[in-house]
């Protein structure tokens, strides 16, 4: 049985008409995208029990971020957002994400909070049940949104997007 929780009628790419300020919550108490302005912000949606396509996707993104010197670190702030609010606590998410990197902080919302900034983003996920109430997985879009300093979006990077590439979007970003 699948239990849809978002998904755009249509597929279609996210602009900064779509895109947005958001609140949620971290292991450091609530975010929002207004407080990241003057920082670059790279946001990936996923969930902490996935099996292969967020850690795949947060690890290219760890190797990108190791790659920057301290002073590129120092004006970004990559945010990995749960679409799994049910199972993925702010401890959860805070452990889950450390292991990528340092400077990537997790965040959490009410199903209604996430629905939202996924739709801004063009993001669809769907809980597919496994057996019990919470055996399940969650399909979910897998791409890199990255934001300017003025929190509009300017690029989606596709899944797998090798480290290089990850590193040159930013640095274009920085640069601007």
């Amino acid at each position: 049985m699948t239990l849809l929780l978002w998904q755009p009628a249509e597929r279609q790419e996210p602009s900064p008409l779509t895109a947005g300020d958001f609140v949620l919550t971290t292991a450091n108490g609530p975010l929002s995208l207004a407080q990241m302005r003057g920082k670059i912000v790279i946001l990936y949606f996923g969930y902490t029990w996935c099996p292969d396509v967020c850690p795949t996707s947060l690890a290219l993104l760890g190797m990108a971020l190791h790659k920057l010197d301290a002073q590129e670190l120092a004006q970004i702030q990559p945010i990995f957002i749960s679409v799994d609010p049910a199972r993925d606590t702010v401890e959860r998410l805070a452990e889950y994400t450390a292991y990528f990197h340092p400077a990537l902080r997790g965040a959490t919302g009410t199903p209604q909070q996430i629905a939202d900034v996924a739709q801004r983003y063009g993001v669809a996920y769907a809980r597919e049940q496994n057996g019990s109430s919470t055996d399940y997985t969650v399909d979910h879009s897998s791409l890199t949104y990255l934001l300017d300093r003025n929190g509009k979006l300017h690029e989606v990077l596709p899944h797998g997007a090798p480290p290089d590439k990850i590193v040159a979007a930013i640095r274009q970003l920085l640069a601007r």
